[in-house]
């Protein structure tokens, strides 16, 4: 039975991309001799600026609203028939948060050094930037929560995911970067409870103390951030670059679900946007997607190795300059993916997989 991807397209540029990922992993997938089914979702869901377009403040809270609601189903209709993978494209961040509050989503991402390792949980799943809008004239008033129950949740993945990460269960730090002084000391209470019940140290400090640090110190070996989006959305880009040099349109992310009716499906996405300035030209940057595909693909669809193989068919067309033009290059998206194709063959695959082909 072949494996079964979903695919979840947002406006701008995420058409483009939805095919990049369709021809990559249908690439990956006939280097190993294996076949994957992409069962897409119906509906290209709005960016912002495709909102804005189409009218006025109530307009574009009906296609939050819609494409919030057509997402979640899709989401929890792919869950139910075993799908555990989902790649999505950029969409306006209004509707994905309110999916992501109901599902009870986490953004995870691992930034290394050649020192050091950096898990960064994101929690998603409750604060100020999930919540709901209420508008009266000249007004707008965002109403969010906090909860000990989701707190739990997401302090227990990230602690599970470290020991993935690190299956030997050895940890330098765990850090929590919340405005917790918002809160009146409930996010103190919780934090102190799970660190009990879990054995581990828990350090819950505010944003700006955590930079301080980070900027002062640098990583632990094995450092472990749990963070609220108002500090995590800013800083991501920021840590990539200072860390490990990278740029957010060379990377992916994956989102975990932690509401039971969806327990398992990982949506997978890109770190830049939907970027609608530059849609239908053929220059988008394919790299995240690539990476996101081979990921998938070794991850959800047992092509052992795929990651390894597409990391080398990267470098070697870097080497030759077959580059976007932002990444100084003057190729397309569509000649970069397809020198990529050109050279993911059986040779690049890991030697023990091509002596049992």
């Amino acid at each position: 039975m072949e494996p079964v991807i979903g695919l979840a397209v947002g406006r701008g540029t995420g058409p483009e991309l939805a095919a990049v990922f369709e021809r990559v992993l249908e690439g990956i997938g006939r280097s190993y001799s294996v076949g994957v089914e992409v069962v897409r979702s119906p509906r290209t869901y709005h960016s912002y600026h495709s909102a804005k377009a189409e009218g006025g403040t109530r307009r574009i809270r009906e296609l939050n609203r819609d494409d919030a609601e057509h997402y979640e189903a899709f989401c929890r209709a792919r869950a139910d028939r075993g799908t555990t993978a989902i790649f999505r494209t950029a969409i306006n961040a209004q509707s994905l948060y309110l999916v992501r509050q109901h599902l009870q989503a986490v953004k995870v991402d691992v930034i290394a050094t050649p020192t050091a390792s950096l898990l960064m949980v994101r929690d998603e799943a409750q604060g100020f930037y999930t919540g709901e809008n209420s508008h009266a004239p000249g007004v707008v008033t965002r109403t969010a929560e906090f909860s000990r129950e989701i707190t739990d949740k997401v302090i227990s993945y990230a602690l599970r995911r470290a020991r993935r990460e690190w299956p030997d269960g050895e940890v330098d730090r765990i850090l929590m970067a919340y405005k917790f002084h918002l809160l009146d000391g409930a996010l103190d209470e919780w934090v102190a409870d799970a660190s009990a019940r879990h054995g581990v140290e828990i350090g819950l400090f505010q944003p700006d103390t955590v930079n301080r640090d980070l900027v002062e110190h640098g990583l632990a070996p094995r450092t472990v951030i749990i963070a609220g989006n108002e500090w995590a959305d800013i800083m991501h880009v920021v840590l990539l670059d200072r860390f490990c040099s990278e740029r957010q349109e060379n990377r992916f992310t994956e989102n975990v679900h932690l509401h039971p009716d969806v327990a398992g499906l990982v949506e997978y996405q890109t770190v830049h946007g939907s970027a609608d300035d530059i849609a239908g030209q053929d220059v988008v940057n394919p790299v995240a997607t690539v990476r996101a595909a081979a990921t998938i693909a070794e991850r959800h669809a047992g092509c052992a190795g795929a990651i390894g193989a597409v990391e080398r068919a990267l470098r070697s067309v870097a080497r030759r300059g077959v580059l976007t033009k932002d990444q100084g290059g003057r190729y397309s998206t569509t000649e970069v993916v397809c020198a990529l194709l050109d050279v993911l063959e059986p040779h690049e695959l890991p030697a023990s997989l091509v002596a049992g082909s």
